[in-house]
């Protein structure tokens, strides 16, 4: 079933009155892929009445009023995306389309979302229901960051929203906790991955030892080398299995920062992922037009969560975690057969993975035990000795997978680590030949980002040398499976530390290496809470110290880009 999102739907369910109420700036798309629905579908499941209201127009009362006031709160987000990055270029150029809004037009998402729905409420809605923040753009604002659409650093987005409680990290296991303290009129300050407001601070601490105090919001705010000490404070404190809860002054309140919540087991994960999704649009907002977001992910499946790749400008390590959590290969299984006896299947699975579809049920027992490492990274500059590399669980299941009576094809679209693959002595030929055989059509896609030293030393990623190694690999298996297929490219242009020199050896590397002139090549954009933000922002290198180069000139940022993707470079 939809949640409801009108008060006939209510009515049909037999609600008078809703428990929470989720506003969201994207369409409401029943699917695992949609924060908001696995949010409402995990409260659902758990007794409660939930509705949700979607990209409501900010100009009336007509949209946010439409289904009353929730008896316990609101819950809001800003959708899938951040919104500042959902409606703006890296150049800072107006979008004009939205994958996640009916018709495409970019038209119903409102800058900064997530403040803009809570004032919302507030305009209408005087009664004081608790309103809590979630999602990816509340999530990665939590404390103090760097904005790059204003160019200055911002409190945590629970005092600019004025909003109650920010549920951080992937959600379900908090927001259950949460629904039964509010409920309950219990206390919520010891529910781990959230953040709250406090006017005394470390005084509502019970056990201070368990938090540390970060450098205020006007000390970060004044001082680069606090902003940095603030964020490596920060990013080592997000394991789940060795972090401490933070706390920051801004202004003359403190924001509290709970110690990150407990990851799902695997049968934990599985209950989420067993729910009942309807994989469409609600009929509410089908009528508005075709959401292109839902040929994506209608007939895909996620096998598992986290990263441990630390990429320097990916978010994922703090939202999602650096630990793999995997679904059991049954509960996947499951969820296909269910794909497979829909009407409207055609045949094809357009993807199977997660963030980096090869590290399925492959993580370090180390970490799994103790948590991540705080001076050393699973990847970079190598795979640590400690990271067992195998394949065989994935080759497993992408063999059981295709073997379903009526698919067609199943394909591996997310995100493939090619230096996991060169580092499994045992399974990594193997897999590569099924995924050239069976998984991709036509193109294989995959992110060096860019190949000179100084640049990907930046970015945390692996050397050329590997992609030399994988991209001979690649073409040496398709000629001998009689396949015609390709890899393309993703590079990315005028991150910190890169200057049109290393944008020059890289387009003489793409030519007479991998012999194509790349049109992947995107625009590094300053997003909150990575490090490489922060280089972007101090302009030095946090590991080090060093003074660093980072290009700002909106101008000379397009023209890195067009070193390499036009023909014969920038004439």
């Amino acid at each position: 079933m939809f949640l409801p999102t009108t008060k006939a739907e209510m009515k049909k369910l037999g609600w008078n009155k809703l428990d929470v109420i989720l506003v969201t700036g994207d369409t409401y798309i029943d699917s695992s892929y949609i924060g908001a629905a696995v949010i409402g579908k995990t409260l659902f499941n758990a007794g409660y009445k939930v509705g949700i209201i979607a990209q409501p127009n900010i100009d009336n009362a007509e949209d946010i009023t439409r289904l009353g006031e929730p008896e316990l709160f609101w819950g809001v987000t800003a959708g899938s995306i951040d919104s500042m990055v959902a409606n703006y270029t890296a150049l800072k150029k107006k979008r004009r389309n939205d994958d996640f809004t009916p018709g495409g037009e970019n038209n119903r998402r409102p800058d900064r979302a997530t403040i803009v729905y809570s004032n919302l409420i507030k305009r209408y809605f005087k009664g004081g229901k608790p309103i809590v923040l979630g999602g990816i753009e509340a999530s990665l604002r939590r404390i103090a960051h760097y904005d790059y659409w204003s160019k200055k650093i911002r409190k945590s987005i629970l005092f600019d929203a004025k909003a109650d409680i920010l549920l951080y990290g992937m959600g379900e296991k908090t927001v259950l906790e949460l629904t039964k303290a509010i409920k309950n009129s219990e206390s919520i300050k010891n529910i781990k991955g959230i953040c709250y407001i406090s006017k005394n601070g470390e005084d509502e601490i019970e056990k201070t030892d368990k938090y540390i105090i970060l450098p205020s919001f006007e000390s970060v705010k004044q001082d680069k080398i606090e902003f940095i000490k603030m964020f490596n404070l920060f990013y080592v404190n997000q394991d789940p299995k060795t972090a401490k809860g933070l706390i920051q002054k801004q202004d003359t309140r403190y924001l509290i920062h709970n110690p990150p919540q407990n990851y799902l087991t695997q049968s934990e994960l599985d209950e989420i992922y067993n729910i009942e999704y309807e994989r469409d649009v609600h009929p509410f907002y089908k009528k508005m037009g075709k959401t292109k977001a839902l040929e994506t992910i209608k007939f895909s499946i996620t096998t598992h969560r986290g990263c441990y790749g630390e990429c320097n400008f990916c978010a994922i390590a703090v939202h999602q975690g650096r630990t793999i959590r995997s679904r059991s290969e049954e509960s996947i299984l499951k969820e296909a057969k269910e794909i497979v006896g829909r009407k409207d299947f055609k045949g094809y699975i357009n993807d199977v993975g997660g963030p980096t579809a090869n590290m399925y049920q492959i993580e370090c027992l180390k970490k799994e035990n103790y948590g991540s490492c705080e001076n050393k990274r699973c990847l970079y500059p190598k795979k640590c000795k400690t990271l067992t590399v195998s394949h065989k669980k994935q080759i497993e299941l992408l063999k059981k997978l295709r073997s379903l009576e009526n698919i067609k094809k199943v394909f591996v679209a997310s995100g493939i680590r090619y230096d996991l693959i060169l580092e499994d002595k045992k399974y990594g030929m193997e897999y590569l030949k099924e995924i050239v055989e069976h998984h991709v059509s036509g193109q294989m896609k995959i992110a060096p980002e860019h190949i000179e030293d100084n640049t990907l030393d930046k970015m945390g990623k692996p050397g050329k040398e590997y992609l030399k190694q994988f991209k001979d690999k690649f073409y040496e298996l398709n000629e001998k499976t009689g396949k015609k297929q390709f890899l393309t490219y993703y590079f990315i242009a005028a991150h910190p530390g890169t200057t049109e020199k290393e944008m020059k050896k890289l387009k003489t590397f793409v030519s007479k290496e991998l012999r194509m002139n790349p049109e992947q090549v995107q625009i590094f954009t300053p997003t909150p809470m990575t490090y490489s933000t922060l280089m972007y922002y101090t302009e030095m290198n946090p590991f080090t110290g060093e003074k660093l180069f980072v290009e700002k000139d909106m101008n000379k940022k397009r023209k890195q880009k067009d070193i390499v993707v036009q023909k014969g470079g920038r004439r």
